[in-house]
């Protein structure tokens, strides 16, 4: 890619590490320069060389209504007139609290932080003060954020790099970090037995996407929480992700399940920096300064954060859910139609306006069946989509999202590029 994107980008080697904020963004998993933003409105982004992507990246999922939605930027707006961070308690957080527990009632109580990182590191430290325990329990391909805990058998960036730990994180905190592979309850089983007396808490994305899109078997959730009750331990649904993604009200709602603690992020910050812990009181009642479990941070609560989460979750109503899903689902029904037709491997899932695929023909069950799947057809085909103008995640190892502004014919002009895209790919 030449032009202002590989000038910017070549500026930013200098003084970012690879050039990004963040690792997926460099395009490692895919190879190739990454375009440079300039600006996104409704379900598109341009670049700073003026080409324009239907985006189903949408900030990795935190932009439920789109890009520049004038609710949301009209409620910041308002929002920093009043000033932009106060260290200090706000009416809006109440009030965004309130939202979030009456869309997911189990969370009775919950605290703020900026980010989902905080929010899962947090969630484990009081799991492990409730129980006085000290290991967890993570899953093959989930990512948790980079905190030192998470860093084991980690998705995202992580096994998109090929990096299945990081060095910097101590030997004998990775040891109390267990992990089993997703949808196995007899592997859970395996690990627990012989850890059941230690075990603090199972921490899972119900449905993971940062190993691309894997969904639960009907019972794995299930599982999951008889497990926990029966060795004492406590279950945390990491919902960074999926929280008012494949349901109104999360996982809870979607799968019948309910965790003790649920970590929620991206959407309930409006495309701005907002996440949050939360769920039973007694639980959350030992959180500082009600009990003894410190955690604290400056801009936790910013106004502006929960003025946009504020306004997208007012918005985002049960009944615009299910017409994004739909929209959602038939974007993979037809990818899989076009795959089918041009006799490629494929396989494609989704669940409310989140979805994933896989140049594989078996269906996707775990991270282990996510790197067996075509990884150099899919690398092709991402930049084959991307040269017509529709940008997915840049690693065959994430999900992908549809917002609300995404209309039909959006969906039209995607399965039409994406057919080119598959037929350049195969050959």
């Amino acid at each position: 890619m030449r032009g202002r994107s590989a000038a910017i980008m070549a500026r930013a080697r200098d003084v970012l590490p690879g050039g990004v904020s963040s690792p997926v963004r460099a395009f490692k998993g895919v190879g190739g320069e990454p375009f440079v933003v300039q600006r996104g409105a409704g379900a598109r982004l341009v670049d700073v060389d003026d080409r324009e992507y239907i985006d189903y990246v949408m900030s990795w999922g935190a932009l439920a209504l789109g890009h520049a939605s004038p609710p949301v930027l009209d409620a910041i707006a308002e929002a920093m007139q009043g000033g932009t961070s106060f260290g200090a308690p706000t009416e809006i957080e109440v009030e965004l609290a309130e939202l979030v527990r009456q869309r997911m009632p189990h969370l009775e109580m919950l605290r703020f932080v900026s980010t989902g990182t905080e929010a899962t590191m947090s969630a484990i430290r009081l799991a492990r003060a409730a129980t006085g325990r000290d290991r967890i329990l993570k899953f093959d391909g989930c990512y948790h954020g980079h905190g030192d805990a998470f860093l084991v058998r980690a998705g995202s960036g992580v096994a998109t790099l090929g990096l299945p730990d990081s060095p910097g994180v101590p030997d004998v905190l990775a040891a109390l970090t267990l992990s089993a592979p997703f949808n196995d309850l007899d592997g859970v089983r395996g690990v627990v037995d012989g850890h059941g007396d230690r075990l603090a808490a199972i921490i899972v994305e119900p449905v993971i996407g940062n190993a691309g899109f894997i969904a639960p078997e009907p019972a794995f959730l299930r599982g999951l929480r008889a497990t926990a009750d029966e060795v004492g331990a406590l279950l945390i649904f990491d919902e960074v992700m999926t929280g008012f993604r494949i349901a109104p009200g999360g996982a809870a709602e979607r799968f019948g399940v309910r965790a003790d603690l649920t970590t929620i992020g991206k959407i309930i910050g409006g495309g701005l920096p907002a996440a949050a812990y939360g769920g039973r009181r007694d639980l959350m009642d030992m959180v500082a300064p009600s009990g003894p479990v410190y955690q604290a941070g400056t801009l936790s609560g910013n106004p502006l954060a929960m003025a946009a989460g504020l306004a997208t979750l007012r918005l985002l109503t049960p009944a615009l859910h299910q017409k994004v899903e739909t929209r959602t689902a038939r974007l993979v029904a037809g990818m899989r139609t076009l795959a089918a037709r041009l006799g490629i491997p494929f396989t494609a899932d989704s669940a409310g306006s989140m979805f994933g695929f896989f140049f594989r023909a078996e269906p996707v069950r775990s991270f282990a069946d996510a790197r067996a799947s075509d990884v150099s057809m899919f690398r092709r085909f991402f930049h084959a989509a991307l040269s017509r103008g529709v940008y997915f995640a840049p690693s065959p190892f994430e999900a992908g999202f549809v917002s609300a502004a995404h209309g039909d014919a959006d969906i039209d002009a995607t399965l039409e590029r994406v057919e080119q895209a598959m037929d350049e790919a195969r050959a």
